[in-house]
């Protein structure tokens, strides 16, 4: 018989070996949202959480489900190795195992520049809205701002059915009858970083970031007088749709956005009564089947939520776009008519202008030696300060030019740290001329990629450089305005190409909103700094106020469907200035195109009577579905119901009746390819009247003579009110290099209405 002391330490090490074993296990273990069949159940269950768990048990002992959807799509989510995962995706009843991904944030002046002021064609709609859920998924709120003052609205919806869920940071008094549901989900998060550090981040809907509490009043937020960052931008803040109710779902963290959260967080939004949902991330697109938002959102839309969404900040690279599913709106960002000019002057008279937030003491009336960081660095090719890379000695009592890459607010720390008295942020030829104003903590200035190359010429053949940096202030009427910001992803579709995104652009640079009482102007850990308002850039922006003016839009017609929403701003958007010019593209200073502003930029006005709209219906997006080729599980992954293409029926993506139109070509290196060669191609769409009886009269505009293009009819009459009249249109084309693009636009009008869709033609 063994002595006890030996069995105790055999005890011990056999303990120490499992608890070992199992965290080894665990870090091989990942997220996987796990999508069910429902309606597939074996009859020996009586419930199908039952079903659930007898499955997932049947791969894993430890497994438990980290949620349970039941609205956007029918399963959970849980954690696993891959070996279980694909155990489990070969069990009966499962449609799908797709991995999680994680996703990322889409980082005043606006309303009267979109003709939301008061007095505006619009105004009548602003109380209609106090009936209207906005469901705003990013990174919670921060509820004691004034954006949040319920002050003269009326009871909460009926309809609402969400909570006001508290925390240690949160309180059942947060929530009020502007601010009426705020939800939190950290279980994916936590599954995959670990547990939630309290001290550092609240497990609540507190936002500890800013972005949510920016993009939440940017859509909803009650008017505030004397608004402004550090004086800048000052005036009255208001969201798009001042009197709608805000709900708040806590998605995204400090370390991220993770999919099972995300779907969790839309499944209760439409639970929960949401009449708009609003999503400010994105991350890779992918197959419809595949992508979390897709798949929620087209539930969301069958349940009549319009789903606006960031297109990305993935410009100016082409195919760059996130959230393309056809059932969202997709936006990307332009600029405002407002600018926050600070002058940068040189020792030989030269002036230029660049933009920041900085107000604090500038540097004297005297000019001081000037530097690139290139030349003061411990690195002989490094000219982007970096933490730890100035040369202190090389960089006292002196301002330095950095090179854009990252943060830039955070080069100005490093710069401070170093003894720098003013820092230059020059755009590399990356970001082009792109300014894009942020608050930093010492005088300073970015400029665009030709000055900032003007600065480094006269530094090299100065013997001794000299410069200052003004003031800041805060300039309105800029122009031309708007123009597409560099960073704003771009068309075409790289998902489905018949498919023309982004939808639309609105304003998404220096943005003056909301911000958390948590987080410093500039996000980073070394800002003390605490401010109500904050000016920040990213389609993260430009996307709530879309959401917003949807939410006048449903206000106004709350017959419409999701679509006919999308439709009207699409169709009344606008691609030119009062001059005719078209709008210009920063990223290359030349005219846009559709590839980067879709439909154009939103005019929520004239959105407001657009005298005709294409309407989807689910079944058109169906036959979408069935045009892509998608076999029947692939359909259900994505639609949550049971459908098979009709065999006998031609499926064809140029009839799905979308607003904008995306022609692919053959080019001359595919299969029949030549210059001789020319193919035809016929599109139908379908017009809806949502306005009075008229006869609308059709016109084409083309940059391109290759491709021939008909109408037919080319008169549309209507006699009331929801008639629908359809047309086709005949493209007729010559083939052409590969890669090459041109643009046309179509419009339909009966001299009040102006009916728009663009026209892109792409060879494949």
């Amino acid at each position: 018989m063994k002595p006890l002391k030996l069995k105790l330490l055999e005890i011990s090490l056999f303990f120490v070996i499992l608890c070992f074993t199992h965290v080894i296990a665990e870090q091989y273990r990942k997220t996987y949202i796990i999508h069910m069949d429902k309606t597939n159940m074996p009859e020996s269950f009586t419930d199908h959480l039952q079903w659930y768990d007898s499955l997932l048990k049947s791969v894993s002992d430890s497994a438990s489900m980290l949620y349970i959807y039941s609205n956007v799509i029918h399963g959970y989510s849980t954690r696993l190795t891959a070996d279980e995962a694909e155990a489990l995706e070969a069990q009966q009843g499962i449609l799908s195992v797709i991995p999680e991904l994680r996703y990322e944030l889409l980082t005043t002046r606006t309303p009267e520049f979109l003709g939301l002021g008061k007095g505006s064609a619009v105004s009548p709609t602003f109380e209609l809205a106090s009936g209207l859920i906005v469901g705003v998924l990013d990174t919670g709120v921060w509820p004691e701002l004034e954006s949040f003052n319920d002050e003269g609205l009326g009871p909460v919806p009926e309809k609402w059915k969400g909570e006001c869920e508290v925390g240690k940071t949160f309180k059942l008094s947060s929530c009020n009858k502007k601010l009426i549901g705020a939800r939190y989900f950290s279980k994916g998060y936590e599954g995959t970083v670990g547990p939630i550090n309290e001290t550092v981040e609240s497990k609540s809907p507190r936002d500890d970031n800013g972005h949510g509490t920016h993009t939440s009043t940017t859509a909803a937020g009650s008017a505030v007088s004397d608004a402004s960052l550090f004086g800048f931008a000052s005036g009255t803040a208001r969201g798009m749709a001042t009197k709608a109710r805000v709900a708040i779902y806590k998605v995204c963290w400090l370390q991220g956005c993770l999919g099972s959260d995300i779907l969790a967080g839309m499944d209760k939004a439409v639970q929960d009564g949401v009449d708009i949902m609003s999503l400010s991330l994105g991350g890779r697109a992918s197959e419809y089947y595949k992508d979390i938002i897709a798949i929620g959102a087209f539930s969301a839309m069958t349940h009549g939520i319009l789903i606006s969404c960031s297109a990305g900040n993935g410009g100016p690279y082409p195919s760059s776009l996130s959230n393309v599913a056809p059932w969202i709106t997709t936006v990307g960002a332009r600029t405002l008519d407002r600018d926050l000019p600070v002058s940068v002057t040189l020792g030989n008279g030269e002036k230029y202008s660049g933009v920041s937030l900085y107000n604090g003491k500038t540097i004297s009336n005297s000019m001081v030696p000037i530097v690139y960081a290139a030349n003061v660095s411990r690195s002989s090719n490094d000219s982007f300060c970096f933490p730890g890379t100035l040369i202190p000695a090389k960089v006292v009592g002196k301002i330095v030019v950095c090179d854009r890459r990252g943060s830039g607010a955070s080069k100005g720390f490093v710069v401070k740290e170093a003894g720098g008295v003013g820092m230059i942020l020059a755009n590399t030829k990356f970001f082009g001329e792109e300014l894009t104003a942020e608050a930093h903590i010492l005088p300073s200035s970015a400029v665009g990629e030709k000055i900032g190359d003007a600065i480094k010429k006269y530094i090299s053949t100065e013997a001794n450089p000299i410069a200052t940096i003004g003031h800041g202030s805060t300039e309105l009427g800029v122009q031309p305005s708007p123009v597409v910001a560099a960073f704003s992803s771009r068309g075409p579709n790289p998902i489905t190409m018949e498919v023309l995104k982004p939808d639309i652009i609105a304003p998404g640079v220096n943005i003056l909103a909301g911000w958390s009482g948590a987080s410093a102007p500039t996000e980073l850990e070394e800002d003390k700094r605490r401010v109500k308002f904050n000016i920040i850039s990213g389609t993260s922006m430009s996307c709530p106020h879309v959401s917003g003016i949807a939410v006048l839009l449903k206000a106004a017609h709350p017959e419409w469907s999701p679509a006919a929403i999308r439709s009207a701003l699409m169709t009344t958007a606008y691609s030119a200035y009062k001059n005719g010019k078209p709008i210009q593209d920063v990223a290359t200073g030349e005219p846009a195109t559709p590839f980067d502003y879709g439909a154009g930029h939103v005019d929520p006005v004239e959105a407001l009577d657009p005298g005709l709209v294409y309407d989807t219906t689910v079944d058109d997006y169906l036959d979408f579905l069935c045009a892509l080729g998608y076999t029947s599980s692939q359909i259900k992954q994505v639609t949550n119901r049971d459908f098979t293409c009709d065999s006998s029926k031609n499926y064809s993506l140029a009839d799905f009746n979308y607003p904008s139109i995306s022609v692919p070509l053959q080019s001359d290196s595919g299969k029949k390819g030549g210059a001789s060669v020319t193919s035809t191609l016929k599109y139908s769409r379908t017009l809806t009247n949502v306005g009075s009886p008229g006869t609308y009269e059709v016109s084409v505009v083309s940059q391109t003579k290759a491709v021939r293009i008909s109408v037919e009819p080319t008169s549309l009459s209507f006699s009331k009110k929801y008639e629908k009249k359809s047309y086709t249109v005949t493209f007729t084309a010559s083939s052409m290099p590969s890669g090459t693009a041109s643009f046309a636009s179509l419009v339909w009008s009966d001299g009040k209405h102006t009916v728009s869709s663009p026209i892109a033609f792409i060879r494949k």
